[in-house]
């Protein structure tokens, strides 16, 4: 009866009574979603690996005003579709074999409920991992993919895992709990993963920290370059991290015209004060060879397993 008695209590609690009227709000408009099918064009995703420049380039077109977005990742949600928690821990990769019509749904519905009808943009870097997938779900959607120099991209990850962020760490453990199996990574440094789980995962759990983060570093770019061959090349919008930094405004001009975005004088202006001005959201402001500072030794020893791809992404490991 007073287990009774308190439950009610709670629910009367002003706070848990917002919560739940929210809740009810978004999935009446989900709801909705399903029934009368409001026109919603597939989305714009900003993918890249962690620490790869994915933010900088997700605000600034976000800028424009020409999408509706979320200020946050969405990786709760796209787990949810297709994850470690259903499907046996593989990974958060996912492909077209796992795309299933009831997947585009959910997507849209969500998208709907919280943002609207119109075009999305979206920025979960996880995403980097699950290309082939949402071609599946959204053969229309466009693809800006951020790449790095890997010895940058990797040591920054590094600081990543070591640092965390202003506002909270990169741990996986508050998304999906504790491991099925015991994580020590860097000698027991790590009892969990941080960014994300690749194809493979088990077989690093055990590695020095600059071993997982080229893992990771490979794995994603190697699993998004691909499933990019199998894209309409104007679907699919390469840039370079180093260019943000270096030529911002023609850059962001050529992404632009490609997403049939207006560039205008406005866009023009805030992408000429990127060059040299955006913080990281982990240690400083953004340099060629920061590596050099920052891990050396750490990158030098995993240098062998990046160069080759680091070529075929037009980077010299010997500059």
């Amino acid at each position: 009866m007073l287990s009774t008695i308190r439950k009610l209590q709670k629910l009367r609690d002003p706070e848990i009574l917002r919560k739940n009227l929210q809740a009810m709000r978004l999935r009446g408009r989900e709801i909705y979603w399903s029934i009368a099918r409001p026109q919603m064009p597939d989305p714009v995703f900003v993918i890249g690996c962690s620490r790869s420049g994915t933010t900088v380039t997700f605000e600034t077109i976000s800028a424009s005003g020409h999408f509706l977005h979320f200020d946050y990742e969405l990786p709760q949600f796209w787990n949810s579709l297709i994850g470690p928690l259903n499907n046996g821990w593989q990974s958060e990769a996912a492909t077209e074999i796992d795309a299933h019509p009831e997947h585009r749904d959910r997507a849209l519905a969500y998208f709907y409920a919280r943002l609207g009808a119109g075009p999305v943009l979206d920025k979960t870097c996880i995403n980097t991992l699950r290309v082939g997938y949402l071609h599946r779900l959204f053969p229309q959607a466009k693809f800006v993919f951020i790449q790095r120099d890997g010895r940058d991209n990797i040591s920054s990850m590094i600081d990543g895992w070591r640092l965390g962020r202003t506002d909270g760490g990169f741990g996986l453990e508050k998304f999906f709990g504790p491991s099925p199996e015991a994580v020590a990574i860097n000698g027991g440094e790590f009892r969990e993963w941080h960014f994300f789980l690749p194809p493979g995962w088990r077989e690093y759990n055990h590695a020095s920290l600059e071993e997982v983060c080229a893992f990771q570093w490979v794995s994603a770019n190697r699993l998004a370059l691909d499933a990019a061959r199998a894209l309409p090349p104007e679907q699919w919008i390469q840039v370079r991290y180093e260019e943000i930094f270096e030529r911002p405004v023609d850059m962001f001009r050529e992404v632009f015209e490609r997403l049939g975005v207006p560039f205008d004088e406005k866009m023009q202006a805030r992408c000429a004060g990127l060059a040299g001005r955006p913080t990281s959201i982990v240690k400083g402001t953004p340099k060629k060879h920061k590596w050099k500072d920052s891990n050396p030794a750490a990158i030098e020893r995993i240098l062998p397993t990046i160069a080759p791809l680091m070529r075929e992404m037009g980077y010299d490991p010997n500059d």
